[in-house]
Order: C-alpha cells, then sequence, then structure tokens
C-alpha cells in the first residue's frame, strides 16, 4: 500500500479512532493517523494520512475548516451538544430574530472563546473531557480563534418537554460556520444562547472542508477501497505549499543533506520538493536562497 492521504466522511455515532481502526484493518498497515478529530456526534471530513503521509498530517491540522450545524436554543447541556445532560430550559419563542443576528455578529471575526470542558484539550496532561467525567471540575483558559463566516442558513420553532414536564418552544438554527483551527462550534452554540440569555447547545454537525479538502470528495468508510481513494503526497503538497521542481542533480544533493541553491525567493513556510519524476521528495524551508529540510519522505514509498 503506497502512502497517500485519505478523505473518509465520517459517518454519526463512532469516534475517529474508529474511522483510523478500520482504515488501518482495509488498507492492511498500521501507519494511519488522522488530522483532527471529530466527536462521534458529528459527521463529515476527516482526513487521514497512511505510511510516510502522516508526516504531511502535521501541516493539515491548523488548516481552516467548514461546517454545518443545527443551534437549539432554549436548551443549555452539560457538554454543549445533545449528548449531554440538560442544565436548564428557557421558552425561547420570544427571542427576536434581530437579537439573534445580533449575537451571531458577535461572534463572529476573531473573537477569544473558552473551549467547551467535555473537550480533548490536556489539563494538566489528562484529556479535559476524562476529568470532566471523573466529576472533576475543569477551567479552560480562553483562546484566541477567528470566525470568518457564521451565517444563519434557516429558523424553525420547535416544542420540547423541560424537566418538570412542561412543553417549552425553543429555536432551531440551521448554521454555517467558517472558522480557524481550535475552534469549537459547541462553545459558539453555548455562547450564542448564554448572551440571548435563553442558554443553547448544538443538536447536530458535519464538516463539510478542511482547507482545500471537500467532503465531496470523500470516500464512504461503509465498504471502503482504500488504494484508488488515496491523494498521492505529491497533489496534497501542490495544494497546499508553494512547489520547487528540482533537477535530477538537485534531487541527488537534497538527497545527501546537502545544501543546494534554490531559484525562489526565501519563504516563511514549506515548500514541497518534487522530484523529476514527480515524487514528493519532502518539504523545504528557503532561507538566504537555499533550501532547508523540515520533513523527507522515504524514496520507496512516495507517489507519482
Amino acid at each position: 500500500m503506497n502512502s497517500g492521504i485519505l478523505l473518509v466522511d465520517k459517518p454519526q455515532g463512532i469516534t475517529s479512532h474508529d474511522v483510523v481502526s478500520r482504515v488501518r484493518r482495509a488498507a492492511g498497515t498500521r501507519k494511519v493517523g488522522h488530522a483532527g478529530t471529530l466527536d462521534p456526534l458529528a459527521t463529515g471530513l476527516l482526513v487521514l494520512g497512511l505510511n510516510s503521509s502522516t508526516r504531511l498530517l502535521t501541516f493539515l491540522v491548523g488548516l481552516d475548516k467548514t461546517y454545518e450545524a443545527t443551534i437549539r436554543l432554549g436548551v443549555a447541556t452539560t457538554t454543549d451538544d445533545s449528548e449531554g445532560e440538560t442544565t436548564a430550559t428557557h421558552d425561547a419563542s420570544a427571542v427576536a430574530d434581530d437579537a439573534i443576528d445580533a449575537g451571531v455578529r458577535a461572534l463572529s471575526g476573531p473573537i477569544s472563546q473558552v473551549p467547551t470542558t467535555v473537550s480533548a484539550i490536556k489539563v494538566n496532561g489528562r484529556r479535559a473531557y476524562d476529568l470532566a467525567r471523573e466529576g472533576v471540575e475543569v477551567e479552560l483558559k480562553a483562546r484566541d480563534v477567528t470566525i470568518s463566516e457564521f451565517s444563519v442558513l434557516d429558523r424553525r420553532t420547535a416544542e420540547v418537554v423541560d424537566e418538570a414536564g412542561r412543553t417549552v418552544s425553543v429555536r432551531d438554527l440551521d448554521v454555517r460556520v467558517r472558522c480557524s483551527s481550535g475552534t469549537y462550534v459547541r462553545a459558539l452554540a453555548r455562547d450564542l444562547g448564554a448572551g440571548l440569555g435563553v442558554g443553547g447547545h448544538l443538536t447536530a454537525l458535519r464538516r463539510t472542508t478542511v482547507g482545500p479538502f471537500d467532503v465531496a470528495d470523500a470516500a464512504v468508510l461503509e465498504g471502503i477501497d482504500v488504494a484508488p481513494a488515496l491523494l498521492p503526497p505529491t497533489a496534497v503538497a501542490e495544494r497546499l505549499f508553494p512547489v520547487w521542481r528540482m533537477s535530477s542533480d538537485e534531487t541527488v544533493d537534497l538527497g545527501h543533506g546537502k545544501r543546494v541553491t534554490v531559484g525562489i525567493d526565501d519563504t516563511a513556510g514549506p515548500v514541497a520538493a518534487v522530484t523529476p519524476s514527480g515524487d514528493l521528495a519532502g518539504l523545504v524551508e528557503v532561507r538566504r536562497g537555499q533550501a532547508v529540510p523540515i520533513v523527507n519522505f522515504p524514496s520507496d514509498e512516495v507517489s507519482a
């Protein structure tokens, strides 16, 4: 099995690790990793790397992402999504559309966000969700994120029964969110509801893009045939980075660790070093006109 990047449309109800395990079995290799988890509740694009292409995952994790989600206003939960226990219920029928729109605008652009308590963030070496399940009170620090789009696509009114058996009206919002890596859409739902005074949580979440990759191009997990679905590492790198197309001599010199002069401007980030045969030899930085290796790819695993 050659190395490559695999786009998978994760179904609801399983973890990202479950997807990795199934792909390992289907591909016949243990060396499979992913570039960012999705909760069991969530569906959509999961980006995997196989064999030497796992080395590319570090550069995929930080890409911007797009989600389609449903936010329920009027109910707050312990996990900020529908898998948690209800902590408060309020009638949201009187929440005006103008107030919702103002709340959405306040949560757009560069914002400071406190992540969801039940998250994979490590606190003193342990995952926050493990501590929360043990009843340990977790206080996570706010982090700066950027919400480049927070659009309300549809609005509906629904009725739920609260803890006291009363029927309460809630508002359901279908939204699209484009955001920087590290954003918690569950936290957006929580903060929107809190700002409106009625509480809120996420009832559905689907990741549709990761950087230039779209869920429309992803393989279905059930019965997946891995080999034909793999994106060659060269093709992936060319979509993400500037490209340095090397001569045969440059390819040999770079492989031997020699300093190679590059005919392109110095870069602040990676450049894809591509061999004459179209293989991805590695990622380099260009400093003072010379290529400085960041990561190399084994010649026996790269794909054109």
